[in-house]
């Protein structure tokens, strides 16, 4: 860990106000830092891990301002959804296996991607009992109501209700954001609490035996591990609404607080093509896919190469450019036992609203003074890569994973470039084209220079 004095203002962009804020704590000793994790009903996909890397920066920056003693960062897992208990039956697994495999694989993403560990990684279903009991108290204080073993909170009681996420409740069409049920009062209550059927999983409670709402879970695990107020809650931007405005709703309500969370803070979508990354779109792709061909290190830097408000797109291109900028970053690597200390200014940009590409353009700064400087300049450099996640592995480690990425042997490569050889001598271009391609294809890239035919490990 890298112990970093600093007397920069940390800036974050709110989407309470819309603007960007200077961040003042509740109580500097005590930051609280909410994120909506998984719903583990299926692996996790690029865009799933943008946030993992966006709020991972926020944390290491906070301890960084305030100290590590004094940040805890919670992130939950939701293991009981309508999503999940689709998911298993699709899959003909039970609940329990199937939450126990995905968040499994959730870890080794989080592994992979070099994010550190929350403070606080609640489940959903060690936490029904404090959801029942804020439920009861939303009943209590005229919140919510109970029809036909469904309680709803009833939206038109909270005045404030539309302010996060600037949405009035009179512009809220029935059927289209929210569901439409018989049992409720008005069509934008949302559910606290629903029935289980058939085999689906339950708990007993006041109002019969079922399960409560995705939205009531943060709510409930937040107050437990943050308390009633707290400083940021994070998530993507699909989260905003209905997710994050009906959190304030019913946290306000059955708390009796004026605030729940002092600042919201959302990252923009993942895009493929210009696309966004959805199951509907078909162009889901999945971080456990990934990881045999492309490095972690490569990975994460992508996910910070565009700012966090801004839509990225995912490319070949992208990953290929991410790629020879740390193969080029390793080419002056030293294995530090103690980081040495970041300049101040270097550090700057992730203290003004999390700017990781102007952190990056400073690490290329670093790494061309590193190349003419002296050993300190690279102390410096590789202090300033590691802070963010990046060379956190021996340069042997890099290089073996590059042997290892490559799908087929040296014995083959060899005599795929000597068939490619002579379709070239017999003027068979298209023939050698589609062996290029195909070992290219296979991690291999092949260079023609001088008459004399060279080959490497992408």
């Amino acid at each position: 860990y890298i112990s970093i004095t600093m007397n920069k203002d940390i800036f974050l962009t709110n989407n309470l106000s819309n603007k960007k804020e200077k961040f003042i704590p509740i109580n500097d000793k005590k930051i609280g830092m909410y994120v909506c994790g998984p719903t583990v009903y299926d692996n996790p996909h690029i865009g799933n891990a943008r946030p993992l890397v966006v709020f991972d920066i926020l944390f290491k920056i906070l301890k960084c301002k305030y100290g590590k003693e004094s940040v805890t960062y919670v992130r939950n897992i939701t293991d009981v959804d309508d999503k999940i208990i689709k998911s298993s039956e699709e899959n003909n697994i039970s609940i329990s296996d199937l939450t126990k495999r995905i968040i499994q694989n959730f870890t080794d993403d989080c592994n992979f991607l070099n994010c550190e560990k929350p403070s606080e990684q609640p489940k959903a279903t060690d936490h029904i009992d404090l959801m029942i009991k804020m439920i009861s108290e939303l009943i209590s204080k005229g919140y919510a109501y109970e029809k036909n073993n469904h309680v709803y909170f009833q939206v038109n009681k909270f005045s404030d209700y539309g302010k996060l996420s600037n949405k009035k409740i009179e512009d809220l069409v029935a059927g289209a954001r929210v569901e439409v049920s018989e049992n409720k009062k008005n069509p934008e209550d949302f559910v606290l609490w629903k029935p289980s059927i058939n085999n689906e999983p339950f708990w007993d409670s006041p109002w019969g035996k079922g399960r409560p709402g995705w939205h009531l879970e943060c709510s409930a695990m937040s107050k437990k591990f943050l308390g009633k107020e707290f400083d940021i809650h994070g998530g993507g931007i699909d989260l905003l609404f209905p997710h994050h405005e009906n959190e304030v709703a019913q946290s306000r309500c059955a708390n009796d607080t004026k605030v729940f969370a002092n600042y919201w803070v959302h990252n923009a979508f993942i895009t493929m093509s210009n696309e966004k990354m959805s199951k509907s779109q078909g162009n889901i792709l999945k971080i456990k896919d990934v990881r045999d061909k492309v490095n972690g290190q490569v990975l994460r830097l992508a996910l910070m190469s565009a700012h966090y408000k801004q839509p990225l797109d995912w490319n070949n291109k992208l990953l290929e450019d991410c790629k020879n900028t740390i193969e080029k970053w390793y080419n002056i690597y030293l294995f530090l036992k103690t980081p040495s200390k970041i300049p101040d200014d270097i550090l700057l940009p992730l203290y003004d609203d999390l700017n990781t590409p102007g952190y990056i353009a400073n690490l290329h700064q670093l790494y061309d003074k590193a190349l003419r400087g002296n050993e300190n300049d690279k102390k410096i450099f590789i202090s300033a890569c590691n802070f963010i996640g990046i060379l956190n592995e021996t340069k042997n480690e890099w290089l073996d994973f590059k042997k290892k990425k490559s799908l087929i042997s040296e014995e083959n490569i060899i005599k795929k470039i000597e068939l490619r050889n002579k379709a070239r001598e017999n003027k068979d271009y298209n023939e050698a084209d589609k062996i290029r391609d195909e070992l290219l294809d296979k991690g291999v890239l092949i260079e023609d220079k001088d008459g004399k035919t060279s080959w490497k490990i992408k």
